[in-house]
C-alpha cells in the first residue's frame, strides 16, 4: 500500500484520562471516554495517561493544578474543558488528513441530552425510584423512536419502496460520529449500573437502543475505550442507596 505523502507534521497529542481502583486501568468517566474515542476515530497518533486520583502525581499537579481528567497536551500546550477539546480537535484535526465528525443532524445530539441526568436521579433514589424509572424510561423511548425513525438521508424520494424504519447503525448514520462519542460512554453506564442497584434492564422492546448498542459493542473505539463494568460499580456503589 502506498505510503501518503504530506509535508505536515502528525501533532503530538497526549490524552490524560481518570484511573481506575487499580490506579493504572481506566476509570469510570464518560467524559475521558469521550474524548478517547474521538482521537481514535479521527486516526490521529495519541499516547493515553491514566491519572490516579487518590495521588495525583507531582509533575502533573504543575501540568494542571486543580485540574482534574480529561485534559489535553497538543504540541505542548494544555487544554483543560473537555467540550473546548472536543471543538478543537474537530476544528484542527479536519479534512482531507483526517475526518469531520459532527452529525449531519442536529437532533442526533439532542435526542439523548437528558438521558443521564434523569439516571441520576433514578439511581439516587433507589430503592423508590418509581416515579424516576418512568421518567428515565421516557427518555429511553425518545431515544427509541429517534433510532428507529429513518432519516431524512435514508428516504429516496424517487423510489417506490416506502422506508418506514430505520437501519443505520448510530445516531446519525452508519458512522460514528461526536453525537455517539457523547452518548455511547453513558448509556454503557446506565447499563451497567442501573442493573447493578436497581435490577433495571433497558427494556426489550426499545428495538432501536439495543441495535444501537450492539452496533456499538462491534466497534473497537468504543468497546476499547470502555472501562470494566467492576469500575462502575465501584464508583455507584455509594450513590446508590442501600436497599
Amino acid at each position: 500500500m502506498a505510503l501518503r505523502q504530506t509535508s505536515e507534521k502528525e501533532p503530538n497529542i497526549e490524552l490524560f484520562i481518570k484511573a481506575g481502583h487499580d490506579g493504572e486501568n481506566i476509570g469510570n468517566c464518560p467524559f475521558c471516554q469521550r474524548l478517547f474515542m474521538v482521537l481514535w476515530l479521527k486516526g490521529v497518533k495519541f499516547t493515553v495517561t491514566t491519572v490516579d486520583m487518590r495521588k495525583k502525581p507531582a509533575e502533573l499537579k504543575d501540568l494542571a493544578p486543580g485540574t482534574n481528567p480529561p485534559f489535553l497536551l497538543y504540541n505542548g500546550t494544555l487544554k483543560t474543558d473537555f467540550i473546548k477539546i472536543e471543538e478543537f480537535l474537530e476544528q484542527t484535526l479536519a479534512p482531507p488528513r483526517y475526518p469531520h465528525l459532527s452529525p449531519i443532524n442536529k437532533e442526533s445530539f439532542d435526542v439523548g441530552a437528558d438521558i443521564f441526568a434523569k439516571f441520576s436521579a433514578f439511581i439516587k433514589n433507589s430503592p423508590n425510584n418509581a416515579v424516576q424509572e418512568k421518567n428515565l424510561l421516557r427518555e429511553f423511548k425518545r431515544l427509541d423512536e429517534y433510532l428507529n425513525a429513518p432519516l431524512p438521508e435514508e428516504i429516496d424520494h424517487n423510489s417506490t419502496e416506502n422506508v418506514t424504519t430505520s437501519k443505520r447503525k448510530f445516531l446519525d448514520g452508519d458512522g460514528l460520529t461526536l453525537a455517539d462519542c457523547n452518548l455511547l460512554p453513558k448509556l454503557h453506564v446506565i447499563r451497567v449500573a442501573a442493573k447493578k442497584y436497581c435490577d433495571f434492564d433497558i427494556p426489550a422492546h426499545f428495538t432501536g437502543v439495543w441495535r444501537y448498542l450492539q452496533n456499538a459493542y462491534e466497534r473497537e473505539e468504543f468497546k476499547q475505550t470502555c472501562p470494566a463494568d467492576i469500575e462502575i460499580e465501584k464508583a455507584y456503589f455509594g450513590v446508590a442507596k442501600s436497599k
